[in-house]
């Protein structure tokens, strides 16, 4: 297995104190945690809760969520453990969900301070829920007080948006939703998502951008598609590391620390630093 490289040691940028990563995953040894959902577009790489400490006590993050990496489907055990192992005041998970999830399990992953299930609706990574699988598991985790994040690529997205506007429960879009800036700020994507987020338990990551980015470093393309969904919901945007940054298109792996600085990019001011980085998070995940 690959073994993930923290950091370039870009220069972090200041954040404030109770900053939240909304989002990093983790990868240990399989002998003891197995792949359970073998993926061509990537290995998964050996990288541990002790790295993703480093690099998150480098940026300065005191609150993380441990988001299930799908190669475990749902096999939970490598989640429950890290959880296990930080604190239970600054820590958060996401799981995978579906019928095969036991209501014990469902307990079990709350105790430990899951609050929300991802699906991920991305045909390419070959774990499309169905509708109906997709329906029960949302009105299994809204029992508790959970909310949904979906994993979703612009052409999905389309398809999938009525969906979403029909969910009961809050719903996260991942990543920018995947856009592409060479389509620029009128792609029908774009405009759809903003159109989800005019309801008020609708929210976006405004992580990634350096995937949306097709210019490259420093990403300038993003820029104005982050600003876009920030002024769109000020009070419903967060921020993930995505760490280790899994299929980064055979390009170098991007640093960490130039992430956030091109999150701080979207943001007009420290108030809005504020909101994203601990506000914000702080609402959702229940901190």
């Amino acid at each position: 297995m690959a073994t993930e490289q923290i950091s370039r040691q870009a220069p972090a940028p200041a954040i404030p104190r109770g900053s939240c990563d909304c989002q990093f995953h983790v990868y240990d040894d399989r002998s003891r945690y197995p792949v359970r959902h073998g993926n061509p577009l990537y290995e998964a790489p050996f990288a541990p809760l002790s790295n993703a400490a480093l690099m998150h006590a480098r940026l300065g993050f005191e609150r993380v969520v441990l988001v299930q990496a799908t190669v475990y489907t749902t096999d939970h055990g490598l989640l429950l453990d890290s959880l296990a192992q930080l604190p239970t005041d600054r820590a958060r998970g996401v799981a995978i969900i579906d019928d095969s999830v036991s209501d014990s399990e469902l307990e079990r992953l709350d105790r430990a301070g899951v609050r929300a299930a991802r699906f991920n609706f991305q045909q390419r990574l070959g774990l499309v829920p169905s509708m109906e699988t997709f329906r029960r598991s949302v009105a299994r985790i809204g029992e508790p007080g959970g909310f949904v994040k979906i994993f979703v690529v612009p052409a999905e997205l389309m398809e999938l948006a009525g969906e979403i506007e029909r969910c009961d429960l809050p719903v996260v879009i991942d990543h920018m939703g995947h856009l592409n800036a060479t389509a620029g700020l009128d792609q029908p994507g774009l405009r759809r998502i903003l159109d989800v987020l005019k309801r008020g338990d609708r929210w976006i990551m405004l992580s990634n951008g350096h995937r949306v980015s097709a210019a490259g470093y420093p990403w300038d393309d993003a820029v104005p598609i982050g600003r876009l969904f920030y002024e769109a919901a000020p009070d419903r945007c967060i921020w993930g590391s995505d760490w280790p940054h899994i299929g980064s298109r055979g390009g170098p792996m991007p640093d960490d620390a130039d992430l956030l600085a091109l999150l701080l990019r979207y943001l007009p001011d420290r108030d809005a630093i504020e909101k994203v980085l601990v506000g914000n998070p702080a609402r959702l995940f229940g901190f």
